[in-house]
């Protein structure tokens, strides 16, 4: 067996049925290896959107999701998305090709040093310089990939490793000195917390990305229901708690809701379950959740004080800290006092419900645009977003039920994410229905890649927000630049739909209400890849939080309150729910 073999022989082994990448020189003996194998190979259009849809493979299934790479500028086009990966935890493990062992450090053609490019990107990376090491290699990159808070990998792959003869095939893993994450928190600060709350008269639950990871969903809304505590969520925590249900409040911070950032400024004790605290969720630290005495529970001790202080740190998987504190709450709730605060925030709730219907608007509103695909899609469709405006528009009005059904680049805010995680999250779930809502501006940088879901028959359905703008550049331009609209004009090219029929692309254009919901049922019912361009109002923009202030110092908020009688609001895909503003 050759190094090469030994790699594909390795990915199989641990589950990869499938893998993104695009070739070059230095993986020529790999590809090769890789027609005759049993390894299903998806060649994108350009090497960041391997990553991106290796990175949505592994958020919607929660296995490892896999890009190749070859050396030089195929690898450092990978950055991107490792980096993506690596701010918002997934575990993604990406193989760069590199020049043969004998050339490396002399600036041979296309030699990059992606090790020290990607150290500090990466949970781990590896390069290989015997193929004997490489099932180990393999074998623990998925265990640290998956394992504590999950991360990408860097494997480094020389060509003249790629066709060395293996001595034998030892699956094994490597000893990684100083890895060992913590799964079961500490019994004396759970058993701290669980007095904590019981004391408290105004708790708030913060969920982050790490509850989806941990698979602690079901015991997130166990600990609301029994503490009756509002939940509010990071971005990255949407669809950690159902969004229909009376305690969620959906986003927190610079871009979240009115209620989850008053809620949050009065609460007196903050829960915080797998989030690291970032300064778009908190705003100025200073003022970041002032009277709540605030829990912690991380998998990784890193994150805790890093960006906040904590008076009860715990470290440990979220799913077992919660059950422990699950268990020791049922014990004795007898002191718990809350069922005002949760009466209190749920009204509070209903009163900041926003208006999202706009029936004689022309163009189209977002917020109308949102309430049609929840119309049109049910409660199992896999959500995929670009960044900015966009990003922001489905996170406040498109509710979402279910774990690892909204994927969308966090930490990084990568344009150009949406398109492509959507390819890999259809690929991993094929019974789901999966949609990307994108801005005009980041889908055109990977819109390429519209062969390769028609080439590979991948149909997913991308709504392209048309506003012909860098939406939320410019909406900050108009709150904080006194509008001076700098190079945010994206001009009045190129017509997307006819951009997707030259891909042999099915499309269609939508430009009034009631347009979009049908556009979205035609489109599923074909089966097809297909692009939906939705024109939308340029000057629509969110509320929200200028940088460097607290939680409750919102700008842009609107002025007149209307309220119409029978609309539908703010609702759950597939659950239409009758109310007014």
């Amino acid at each position: 067996m050759k190094g090469g073999q030994a790699l594909i022989k390795s990915l199989i082994d641990k589950g990869a049925d499938t893998v993104f990448g695009y070739p070059g020189g230095q993986l020529l003996p790999l590809y090769d290896m890789i027609y005759d194998s049993d390894l299903k190979h998806i060649l994108v259009r350009h090497e960041q959107c391997a990553a991106h849809a290796a990175d949505g493979y592994a958020r919607a299934s929660g296995k490892v999701g896999v890009c190749i790479a070859t050396s030089g500028p195929g690898a450092t086009n990978l950055v991107t998305g490792i980096a993506t990966a690596y701010m918002d935890s997934s575990p993604v493990l990406s193989i760069a090709g590199q020049v043969p062992t004998h050339l490396i450090g002399n600036d041979a053609f296309q030699e990059v040093d992606m090790i020290g490019i990607t150290m500090p990107i990466t949970k781990h990376n590896f390069q290989v310089m015997d193929a004997n090491e490489i099932p180990a290699i393999v074998n623990s990159s998925f265990e640290i990939a998956l394992s504590g808070r999950p991360g990408p990998i860097v494997i480094d792959l020389p060509k003249d490793i790629q066709e060395q003869e293996l001595e034998e095939y030892r699956n094994e893993l490597l000893d990684i000195p100083g890895y060992k994450p913590t799964k079961k928190g500490h019994g004396l600060q759970i058993k701290r917390a669980a007095q904590t709350i019981i004391k408290s008269k105004k708790p708030v639950i913060l969920a982050g990305g790490g509850v989806i990871s941990a698979g602690a969903s079901s015991e997130l809304k166990q600990l609301a229901e029994i503490i009756n505590a509002p939940v509010t969520t990071s971005l990255l925590g949407k669809s950690s708690f159902p969004e229909d249900h009376p305690a969620s409040m959906g986003m927190l911070g610079m871009h979240g809701r009115k209620v989850a950032n008053i809620s949050v400024d009065e609460s007196d004790c903050l829960i915080a379950i797998g989030c690291r605290f970032s300064d778009r969720t908190t705003g100025k630290i200073d003022e970041f959740a002032p009277n709540a005495t605030i829990i912690h529970i991380d998998v990784d001790p890193a994150e805790i004080g890093k960006n906040v202080e904590v008076d009860v740190p715990i470290v440990g998987d979220a799913k077992v800290v919660l059950q422990s504190m699950i268990k020791m709450l049922k014990k004795d709730t007898s002191g718990l006092d809350t069922l005002k605060w949760i009466e209190h925030v749920k009204k509070f709730n209903k009163n900041c419900i926003p208006r999202i219907s706009f029936e004689n608007d022309h163009p189209l509103k977002p917020q109308q645009v949102m309430k049609e695909l929840a119309q049109a899609l049910d409660e199992d469709t896999i959500m995929t977003t670009d960044v900015g405006q966009n990003q922001m528009w489905m996170a406040h009005f498109f509710n979402t039920t279910k774990p690892r059904t909204f994927i969308s680049s966090g930490g990084l805010g990568t344009m150009g994410f949406g398109f492509p995680a959507a390819m890999g999250a259809k690929v991993a779930m094929p019974e789901n229905d999966v949609v990307a809502v994108c801005g005009d501006g980041g889908f055109l940088m990977v819109c390429q890649d519209l062969a390769t879901v028609k080439e590979y028959d991948i149909p997913v359905v991308v709504c392209v927000l048309d506003n012909r703008y860098l939406g939320m550049v410019a909406q900050w331009q108009k709150l904080f630049y006194d509008e001076r609209m700098s190079h945010t004009h994206l001009g009045e090219v190129p017509d997307f739909v006819k951009l997707a029929e030259s891909f042999g692309v099915r499309a269609e254009r939508v430009e009034k209400v009631g347009e979009t919901q049908q556009a979205m049922k035609d489109a599923l019912k074909s089966g097809e890849p297909t692009l939906l361009d939705i024109i939308i109002d340029p000057d629509e923009i969110l509320p929200m939080v200028p940088p460097g202030c607290g939680l409750t110092e919102i700008v842009g908020e609107y002025k007149v309150e209307r309220e119409i009688p029978g609309d539908i609001r703010y609702k759950t895909p597939g659950k239409a729910q009758e109310g007014g503003d």
